[in-house]
């Protein structure tokens, strides 16, 4: 069992620095984040805007994601 669980710690850690490169090599860093969410319109914090580019907060953002509406 112990193996089985380092390989998905390490397929989670893989995954996560390729979502963290992809990131930070995107072209939309010079872009205008909204302030607010297109979806809900609550507040989306600086820290997610400095991304660039960012129209929805991390909800909503995940729920498109995952269900691509």
């Amino acid at each position: 069992m112990p193996d089985q669980l380092d390989r998905a710690s390490q397929l989670e850690e893989e995954d996560r620095k390729r979502s963290l490169n992809t990131q930070r090599n995107r072209s939309d860093l010079d872009k205008l984040s909204l302030k607010n969410c297109e979806d809900c319109d609550w507040p989306i914090p600086q820290a997610r805007q400095a991304f660039g580019g960012v129209t929805r907060c991390v909800e909503c953002q995940a729920f498109f994601e995952e269900t691509g509406e």
